[in-house]
């Protein structure tokens, strides 16, 4: 079993104030997480898979029913539901994979992109700010960090 942390030295002391600071982001997002699934009137792996079409778009990766899957944790026929639920309202279209035929991409509607950016909009801009007080140095180092702080958090994404 794991014996609890104490920090004993200013380092250690500083360290437990990001992980304290990193919670409190995890909370707030939680939060925002949950408002937006209201907002949208979905169930939060709709949420979760839009969210993911989002960020794969900005890095231009296509997005797989198995990554989706793989993203959330769910079985093939689970991401097949939510892909139907998804294709019906209107968010996602399928379409065949750019280079392998046999397989399929998954791709936000203009309309999905837009509701997602009507309900996130106001929060994204905000976020904008915050980041906007800090020089590319130090941006730098918050991205390197908030990218290894994900990998040791979910190695296999």
């Amino acid at each position: 079993m794991s014996e609890r942390w104490l920090p004993q030295t200013e380092h250690e002391h500083a360290v437990m104030r990001v992980l304290t600071s990193i919670r409190a982001v995890s909370d707030a997002m939680e939060r925002m997480h949950s408002g937006m699934k209201g907002d949208m009137d979905m169930n939060a792996s709709d949420v979760a898979a839009l969210r993911l079409l989002i960020i794969r778009e900005r890095q231009g990766r296509s997005v797989s029913p198995r990554d989706i899957a793989r993203h959330l944790r769910i079985s093939t026929a689970s991401t097949t539901k939510l892909l139907d639920r998804l294709v019906d309202s209107g968010h996602v279209q399928r379409r065949p994979h750019p280079s392998d035929g046999r397989g399929r991409v998954v791709v936000l509607t203009e309309d999905a992109r837009n509701a997602f950016f009507r309900v996130f909009g106001d929060r994204l801009r905000a976020m904008r700010a915050v980041a906007l007080d800090y020089d590319e140095v130090e941006l730098a180092v918050i991205a390197r960090f908030l990218d290894d702080l994900c990998g040791a958090m979910d190695p296999e994404e």
